[in-house]
């Protein structure tokens, strides 16, 4: 039952992918999907469950924009800022890069950090390299 109020936030948020092509858009869901259900089966308590949700939500809907902003507008400047502000840790792409492969990319990175439950998004660091799969 909790997996469901969870999933439900997630389905209900058109922020998370406004901007996307549906590939992108698929993969950044079925993440926020997955995350869901490991918070689910992982016993939290539902408060905790739902905090964690919101703060997941709020970072995708943050590397939604950036995705966007990078692939989309063709705007790596304004991506840039957004990623300061927001406190988004990971490397910059070098040049111009598939939104799709970008955005598997961010995600593969956001799993690799640790502390994935009830993380202080401020002390996340990471040194792994975004590049376009050959």
């Amino acid at each position: 039952m909790l997996a469901k109020r969870l999933l439900s936030q997630v389905f209900d948020d058109d922020a998370l992918t406004r901007g996307l092509g549906d590939v992108e858009a698929r993969v950044l869901v079925e993440w926020l999907v997955e995350r869901a259900e490991d918070l689910a089966a992982a016993g939290v308590g539902e408060n905790v469950a739902r905090d964690e949700i919101t703060k997941l939500r709020r970072r995708a809907r943050s590397i939604s924009r950036f995705v966007t902003l990078w692939c989309h507008c063709h705007e790596p400047g304004a991506a840039g800022q957004l990623a300061t502000a927001e406190r988004l840790h990971w490397p910059l792409p070098d040049a111009e890069v598939d939104p799709c492969e970008l955005m598997q990319s961010i995600l593969a990175w956001e799993d690799q950090q640790p502390g994935r439950f009830c993380e202080d998004e401020q002390t996340s660091k990471g040194s792994s390299s975004l590049r376009p799969a050959a």
